[in-house]
């Protein structure tokens, strides 16, 4: 009777996309296994490749779209998911307000704005979807999602009534929030954000001083963007009786997690568990002999969160044997044959320099998964051992 694989891997950053590697895993288990029956359910977090890896193990489509950028005077082509028959969108914010859309000279917290990421939503419920994903990793953005809820229809005014042109430096001319012309539509609309980040929008944890100065901030700017987004919280709280700036997760993206909460009654889960839920994981690997996952790098920090944690533990409360690969084998991987891991396998060959290992890192997996199965074959048996199991 054939062997069935389900292949669950992320991305491998700057070198694979997550459907590229279930591709290069199943070419290698063809080699030793030629009637084998994979199951390709390419994997992400919330970040990077989650509409890429929804659109495609769900058989959905990508809807095509122009936005604002980063900054507010560009413009981005760009896109998102529409699954489920047209009922759920799936939304990046980093394809419209990421890091890697502005060159590094240009970023500056204090003027980057999600506004493209509201756009991308009001472009979403203009084709009646009744529930949202969206993706909060790679932001270059420090506005709270302020920039969002002023394409869906909330105005921010100064202490005269007039409009502010807000980024995360324009926050503290805010003394007034007009929610009158909030999109109606979000209140029938599920909105789920998809996110592995734990911070509090303000303080020493929060977005300002953690994520702010990769996105350009200077220290000062980074107290500059601190105090803002308190002083936005401060107005919420003191206009709607809301209290949300020190929810885990309220700082992720610059504190659109934050914005996405009060403007939009969103809900806020783990991105991983989110992707494992929406593909149906669970049933695909009911049926499997074996699950294989990876990533770039798996150190200790892969049990917070990452993708391979959350497909192996999955795989462990199925007593399915997981096998990660990855192009990175890092410290303390060890504690994490405990936690659902069946063998942890580097891809590169040894003394394999960084550039060749990007360039060649679908044949490295390749190979590497038919090395690993030619030597695994005989010994079935000892992963379906229950001791086996941590």
């Amino acid at each position: 009777m054939p062997k069935t694989f389900v292949l669950a891997p992320d991305s491998f950053k700057e070198s694979m996309t997550a459907e590229q590697a279930c591709q290069a895993m199943q070419r290698g288990i063809r080699k030793v296994y030629p009637d084998a029956v994979c199951i390709s359910v390419p994997m992400a977090d919330g970040g990077e490749g989650t509409v890429d890896a929804l659109v495609s193990s769900l058989k959905g489509q990508k809807i095509a779209c122009e936005v604002t950028g980063p900054l507010p005077a560009q413009k981005v082509k760009t896109y998102f998911g529409l699954l489920d028959e047209g009922k759920t969108a799936v939304i990046e914010m980093a394809k419209a307000n990421g890091i890697h859309l502005i060159e590094s000279a240009q970023r500056n917290p204090l003027l980057t704005t999600t506004l493209g990421t509201g756009e991308m939503i009001k472009t979403a419920l203009d084709l009646g979807v009744s529930k949202i994903i969206i993706g909060l990793g790679g932001s270059v953005t420090n506005d709270a999602g302020a920039g969002m809820a002023q394409a869906l229809g909330v105005k921010f005014l100064d202490a005269v009534g007039c409009d502010v042109a807000v980024g995360g430096g324009q926050f503290d001319q805010i003394k007034e929030i007009d929610l009158s012309g909030l999109d109606v539509r979000l209140a029938q609309t599920e909105i789920i954000i998809a996110s592995d980040v734990n911070n509090p929008l303000c303080g020493i944890n929060g977005a300002s001083y953690i994520f702010g100065p990769q996105k350009g901030a200077t220290p000062e700017m980074v107290k500059i963007l601190d105090r803002n987004l308190a002083h936005f919280a401060d107005v919420v709280e003191a206009e709607f009786n809301i209290s949300q700036r020190n929810i885990a997760g309220a700082g992720a993206a610059g504190g659109l997690g934050f914005g996405l909460m009060v403007f939009a009654d969103a809900s806020i889960q783990s991105g991983v568990e989110l992707v494992i839920e929406e593909t149906r994981l669970a049933e695909k690997i009911a049926q499997a002999d074996y699950v294989l996952t990876g990533e770039g790098k798996i150190d200790f920090q892969t049990k917070f969160g990452k993708t391979p944690f959350g497909v192996a533990q999955v795989a462990k409360r199925l007593h399915k044997p997981a096998i990660a690969f990855a192009g990175l084998v890092g410290d303390g991987v060890d504690e994490l044959y405990d936690l659902g891991f069946s063998q942890i396998v580097g891809i590169n060959p040894p003394n394999t320099d960084l550039e060749a290992a990007m360039k060649n890192a679908e044949r490295h997996l390749e190979d590497t998964v038919e090395k690993t199965f030619s030597n695994l074959l005989g010994k079935d048996s000892k992963f379906f051992d229950d001791g086996y199991f941590k």
